[in-house]
């Protein structure tokens, strides 16, 4: 059967997963009966929850006697290691752009690592049924995009649809019949060649994907690139360094089939593939033939950015909500992780039980912890640090850059521009994007943004959006202030009191009710100044024998403020951690006793 191999890439949210369901379901991939979740796809349970794509995955159609191989991708900028290595396997991609949106940074981003690699996108110009769509200007800024980027003649005389994923339709014209998704199909088999490599060759695949299975242990997903696959054929891997680290045979051959994996005898070059019944594969190593003495070329991924620390809990409440508290555990499960997504990186630390890693942003090392935490992990983290490098050619000291764009109402642009530059952002374009909107692109150091987002999305009361993408590294900033206030800070061990709390509410916003189990040392809520206070917040309120004339005052809490696992990692100062556990996220200081948080400020401050 034909073959065509293609990658679904876009920006957040412009409607991935959703067409992918469409392309399923008109393909005739599920029974007409058949009960199918809404983004099938996103299997995961973090998936469903955010409605975001976190981890690449394949499916396959069979269109006019053709099978299409689809490659759903990720959206967001912290997820880019995942697009990057999706790449190498595909000879042609799809890129959805919102008809409303627009081009915004990571369809920059992902359209470039395409064009790199010689590919020829398709361009759908998606929710073109949008009250607000403007398809006419995002036509012209995909064209200006496209030119940026250095696309060739043939890549500038790129095929575009308009449609609607949630609708199931695509059409060459904006007025067209509006049926169903043929325009599309036919355009990937017209448009897209076929893989077109040698069959004859020896057995050879690049791994992209590893994911762990109960029942066949690891499952390494690739393009075979050469040869043909056969079941319980002998094997060897290979390092991209030409190292050979394991031999071996294909147990299992698994082709996709709609959602499914369906066991197959043999598979040929072009065609992509699960292989199981090796233990040491790993990305992006070369399964082949014993007959191929070199690996195959593989792509290399952007270095990560960003470095946090995680350590064990050793706070005075470890190990009593979670099964999984040693470092032991701890380190076990990290370089597990390092062996399917490449763009982490983890190394032991200099502080005991304690180890360094390394991502793209808060969010790609949030959803890690969240997992963990999920697996019955206890940890604290400490705050996120930028990774600088130095200059070989002019010896300066250099730090990550991103490209932010921000889209936000008139009124509060001022606040925005404010905020940035006092994080050394310089602000590179303003224009207004209709409906009262204004965009604006600025450049600014990766730290400046480190606790930001919280503060944007109340300066602009929930309306403003931000997107970011890696710039590459420049020249240090300079100092950039950090958080205003100080830290409520427990001074006793036991529950917190409602008598306590109604008389600390004064001094700030606090993050903890009544009832609830503190330390020594836990930070309960951010005060009102700029220095940190230690209070008593199991104070309880002496009882005697002498009665009022009127009854006590009823005691009014303030509901505390909650944060997420992501909130609390940006707000956090470096003499802070958060404590993760399964039933729980709190906030600490970094040494729990007084007398020894005041030795180390000393000892920081004379050095």
């Amino acid at each position: 059967m034909d073959i065509r191999n293609i990658a679904i890439i876009a920006h957040v949210d412009h409607g991935k997963t959703t067409l992918v369901d469409q392309l399923l379901k008109q393909s005739g991939s599920f029974r007409e009966n058949q009960h199918v979740a809404e983004r099938a796809m996103d299997s995961n349970d973090l998936e469903r929850e955010r409605g975001i794509t976190i981890l690449a995955k394949c499916t396959s159609v069979v269109w006019q006697d053709t099978r299409i191989n689809i490659i759903d991708t990720p959206g967001h900028a912290d997820f880019g290691g995942e697009v990057e290595r999706i790449l190498s396997m595909v000879d042609g991609a799809i890129i959805l752009v919102d008809a409303a949106e627009g081009a915004l940074p990571q369809t920059k981003f992902v359209l470039g690592k395409a064009l790199a690699r010689g590919l020829r996108p398709i361009v759908v110009v998606n929710k073109i049924d949008r009250s607000d769509a403007r398809p006419d200007e995002v036509h012209e800024e995909i064209f200006d995009l496209f030119a940026a980027l250095g696309a060739d003649e043939h890549q500038l005389d790129f095929p575009m649809l308009y449609a609607s994923g949630r609708q199931g339709w695509a059409d060459d014209v904006m007025d067209g019949p509006r049926k169903d998704l043929s325009p599309l199909f036919d355009l990937v088999l017209r448009h897209v060649p076929s893989p077109g490599l040698d069959k004859e060759a020896p057995f050879g695949m690049v791994a992209t994907i590893l994911e762990s299975d109960n029942f066949l242990g690891r499952i390494l997903t690739g393009r075979i690139e050469q040869g043909r696959a056969r079941m319980n054929m002998p094997v060897r891997v290979l390092r991209p360094d030409g190292k050979v680290i394991e031999t071996g045979r294909l147990t299992k051959l698994l082709s996709f089939r709609g959602l499914e994996r369906v066991p197959v005898d043999e598979a040929e070059a072009g065609d992509i593939i699960a292989v199981a019944g090796l233990s040491e594969a790993t990305i992006p190593d070369t399964i082949a033939d014993p007959a191929l003495e070199s690996p195959l070329p593989s792509t290399p991924v952007d270095p990560p950015t960003l470095s946090m620390t995680f350590r064990i809990n050793d706070g005075p409440l470890g190990g009593r909500e979670g099964k999984k508290v040693t470092s032991r555990q701890i380190r076990d499960r990290l370089f597990k992780e390092t062996e399917g997504n490449v763009a982490i990186k983890v190394t032991e630390s200099p502080e005991s039980e304690a180890f360094e890693v390394a991502g793209r942003g808060e969010l790609q090392l949030g959803v890690l912890i969240e997992t963990m935490r999920r697996e019955g992990f206890e940890l604290t983290i400490g705050r996120p640090r930028v990774l600088y490098r130095t200059n070989e050619e002019t010896g300066e000291r250099e730090e990550p850059f991103e490209e932010v764009l921000v889209d936000v109402d008139e009124p509060y642009s001022g606040v925005v521009v404010e905020k940035m530059s006092l994080r050394k952002g310089v602000m590179q374009d303003m224009r207004p994007s209709g409906g009262g909107k204004q965009r604006l692109t600025f450049l600014i150091p990766s730290r400046g943004l480190i606790g930001y987002h919280g503060e944007f999305l109340t300066d602009t009361r929930g309306t403003g959006i931000m997107n970011r993408l890696f710039a590459g590294y420049r020249p240090h900033a300079g100092n950039i202030e950090g958080r205003r206030n100080g830290s409520l800070i427990s001074a006793e061990d036991g529950a917190t009191t409602a008598y306590a709390l109604f008389s600390l509410q004064d001094r700030g916003r606090l993050f903890v009710e009544a009832g609830e189990k503190i330390y020594l040392g836990m930070v309960l809520g951010e005060h009102s100044r700029e220095n940190d206070l230690e209070v008593n917040a199991v104070r309880e309120k002496k009882l005697t024998n002498i009665r009022a004339a009127g009854k006590d005052d009823a005691l009014l809490l303030t509901p505390p403020r909650r944060m997420s696992l992501e909130q609390a990692i940006a707000y956090i100062e470096d003499d802070e951690l958060v404590e993760v556990t399964p039933s729980a996220i709190r906030l600490r200081k970094r040494y729990l006793d007084p007398h020894e948080r005041k030795r180390m400020a000393k000892s920081t401050s004379s050095n």
